[in-house]
């Protein structure tokens, strides 16, 4: 199984790029926030999740695993394959996302393309109780450790949804840094849960 390219970049198409790995041309299939950041002749760096099928081999690339997380959980729920895995994340960046999920709005999901209200909704109701990683002031990262996961808990001792807490915690962060305390966190995180 491959885990991560690292090579040149050979070709680059609307929902696909060839990294070249030392004369080994590697067709890899990424949502149009991962090709943005890739340019011609230039060295990528791509964590690859590879799928098996009866009739072939495709690898799926991304610029963080977390975002190689979140594709996975998505094509975990029944009806979403691939592409409509790489088409949410096409559709909305990881941070909309949580916040779809977490309130419940499986309308921002159907902007993805190939997903209409069920599969919306499917993927709401699968992945909202989830410990899911979210985006944070720096750039993606998990909230499942350190100060975040402590305000997370707290948050839901008061009755919310793990979801809506980590969504509201994230924001949180962009507030007061990723480095941010307990005490810096749930006030913030609060504030953001009442608006």
């Amino acid at each position: 199984m491959i885990a991560k390219l690292v090579g040149r970049v050979d070709w680059l198409a609307a929902s696909r790029v060839i990294i070249n790995v030392s004369g080994v041309g590697y067709l890899v299939h990424c949502a149009g926030r991962t090709l943005a950041d890739l340019e011609m002749g230039a060295v990528a760096s791509l964590f690859i999740e590879t799928v098996v099928r009866e009739d072939r081999i495709e690898l799926f690339g991304f610029a963080s695993r977390p975002e190689q997380e979140w594709f996975c959980s998505l094509t975990s729920v029944q009806g979403v394959g691939s592409r409509v895995g790489l088409s949410v994340l096409n559709a909305l960046s990881i941070e909309e996302l949580v916040a779809a999920i977490s309130s419940g709005d499986a309308a921002s999901i159907t902007r993805a393309e190939g997903v209409g209200r069920k599969l919306a909704a499917r993927i709401v109701g699968e992945l909202k109780d989830k410990d899911l990683p979210v985006i944070g002031e720096k750039g993606l990262r998990s909230v499942t450790g350190g100060p975040s996961a402590e305000a997370i808990s707290a948050l839901m001792h008061l009755g919310y949804k793990h979801a809506e807490a980590a969504a509201a915690v994230t924001q949180a962060m962009g507030q007061v840094g990723p480095d941010g305390s307990v005490d810096q966190l749930i006030p913030e995180a609060l504030k953001v849960l009442a608006a």
